[in-house]
């Protein structure tokens, strides 16, 4: 298989246990466990683009900025 020019490799360190339930969810979603974390970046990342903008998506209302407490 050749490297798409447009595509990073890294290795990613997760716990055998998190593995196995994405394993799970990508075989449901007749994935690979590689398309099944890319697929749930790629959409994380709109949701957080959306909400950076100042449109919260549904399910996701992002999140409220913390106040800080003057210095005494």
């Amino acid at each position: 298989m050749a490297k798409s020019p447009n595509r990073k490799s890294f290795p990613l360190r997760i716990s055998q246990e998190l593995y196995d339930e994405l394993r799970r969810w990508a075989d449901e979603d007749m994935r690979s466990v590689n398309a099944q974390i890319e697929f749930l970046l790629r959409d994380a990342t709109k949701k957080r683009k959306g909400t950076l903008r100042g449109r919260e998506t549904p399910g996701n209302p992002g999140r409220r900025k913390a106040s800080r407490k003057p210095k005494s």
